[in-house]
């Protein structure tokens, strides 16, 4: 403990700096920050934004009572509002018994977790725990386990087949990226139930269905995107060609969504008819970046086609200004098949630097625009390699490499369910090797692991 003062705890509290609050002078019912958050015993107002109002939290002192309780193994405790309390900061180490590492007691979004000694291999140690997790949500039927709020011990029970296959998709990556090929079997499963469950067959195209909870059945442009990818995925790891075909068909399938002037519906019914012509900025660069990679396995003209004509009608469209790691991901194979275009690496450009100093300040971590970022310097890299540097004259190179390290980093100790983290939720051996969103009930859903697994490998791969 460095210090600690005294103050008169009402109905509201707002706990700045690190440590935590002890409800007696003698800190016998000291709780440290982690324990609080773990526990979720200080709950935030409804108007709270995360680095933009203080928490106004209100305290729910017969959690912490009955908490204490079983802590300290007595039944001698009773926390009330207007009761006096001291908060303190403190400094700690963490040791897994093979390492020993300082804890952060300075960074307000890093308080209680380690300071990196190695990041190389703290990189890749967490890796292998990230892919273990994810694989570990799949059940023996295929289907993953969505997520948890660990704080409040609750398991996610909806779903959502987006979401389903870019997990597989990302499990994959983490599998080539460990060697342990023995875990592909869990990948099989997946697409196999996902197969199984979660599509249609209609004029011998193969759409991805979303049943939603209330409401009619969705197709998604976004899913057909990602199942794509991640029958790919499989293929190219295994060299098994039994998935070939459902990409065909799936690629099929997208033809349903096309307007006359090459723009995309992001949403049918299962009828086909149109629902949104527009849902989220995320599906056209899903879409090409999937198109893509079924093109590198099948080598289709057809396929090569539609992803020039999907491209061309986002640089026409300005589609640089959505700031979207997927249209980074597009790019970046673009230039792999159709060579040396500007016009695809103008956009490219555009949609990486217009956010860079918004990325650099996020105080939360931000998974997808770590995979931005890594795209971003692959494509700068292609860009001076292949003489076009004149296009990267606006733009400030180094530091888009400097806040690509800087953000690798912080979003590895800002969103993983490091055991020192862990260690303060309920059953801290389930949540070891997750993915959380601190700002939700600290969250650990399949998606936020599939988002922090892709970043940091591709940051890894590319890096080192």
């Amino acid at each position: 403990m460095k210090n600690s003062r005294q103050i008169w705890l009402e109905s509201h509290v707002l706990i700045s700096g690190g440590g935590g609050v002890s409800f007696d002078e003698d800190f016998r019912t000291a709780l440290l920050e982690m324990e609080i958050n773990g526990h979720e015993f200080f709950e935030p107002a409804q108007d709270y934004k995360v680095g933009k109002t203080t928490a106004k939290a209100t305290v729910n002192y017969s959690a912490i009572t009955e908490y204490l309780m079983k802590r300290n193994g007595n039944n001698d405790v009773d926390i009330q509002s207007g009761d006096s309390v001291w908060t303190f900061t403190t400094s700690g180490v963490f040791t897994d018994g093979n390492r020993v590492w300082g804890l952060e007691d300075n960074h307000p979004q890093l308080l209680g977790v380690r300071q990196l000694a190695e990041p190389k291999q703290e990189i890749v140690d967490y890796l292998g725990l990230g892919e273990t997790y994810l694989k570990n949500q799949i059940k023996s039927d295929g289907r993953f386990i969505y997520g948890y709020f660990p704080s409040i011990k609750r398991v996610l029970s909806n779903y959502n087949s987006v979401r389903h296959f870019s997990s597989i998709y990302a499990l994959l990556e983490a599998i080539t990226f460990t060697k342990r090929h023995d875990d592909l079997k869990q990948a099989k499963r997946a697409l196999k139930w996902g197969l199984e469950h979660l599509t249609m067959v209609k004029d011998d195209a193969l759409f991805v269905v979303e049943q939603p909870k209330e409401g009619e059945a969705e197709l998604k442009l976004g899913a057909q995107a990602m199942l794509i990818l991640a029958l790919c995925k499989y293929q190219e790891v295994t060299h098994e060609t039994q998935f070939e075909k459902p990409a065909l068909q799936a690629f099929r399938g997208i033809e349903a969504f096309r307007q006359a002037d090459g723009r995309f519906n992001h949403v049918l019914r299962s009828d086909l008819s149109v629902k949104d012509a527009f849902r989220i900025i995320y599906y056209e660069g899903e879409i090409v970046f999937a198109m893509s990679r079924l093109y590198a396995m099948t080598h289709e003209e057809r396929v090569k086609n539609l992803i020039q004509e999907t491209l061309d009608f986002m640089v026409a469209h300005d589609y640089g200004r959505n700031h979207d790691h997927w249209i980074a991901y597009a790019v970046n194979d673009a230039l792999g098949i159709f060579g040396n275009n500007r016009d695809y690496m103008a956009m490219g450009l555009k949609n990486a630097f217009e956010d860079l100093e918004n990325i650099k300040h996020k105080l939360m971590p931000y998974p997808t625009r770590l995979e931005l970022l890594t795209a971003a310097v692959k494509m700068t890299d292609t860009i001076q390699a292949t003489g076009n540097d004149d296009l990267l004259a606006p733009y400030d190179v180094a530091t888009l490499r400097s806040v690509w390290q800087y953000r690798a980093e912080y979003e590895l100790l800002t969103g993983s369910f490091f055991p020192e983290v862990a260690m303060y939720f309920y059953h801290p051996a389930k949540l070891v090797g997750g993915f959380y969103a601190r700002n939700d009930h600290f969250r650990t859903r399949i998606d936020d692991c599939e988002h922090f697994l892709s970043g940091l490998i591709s940051y890894y791969d590319y890096k080192y």
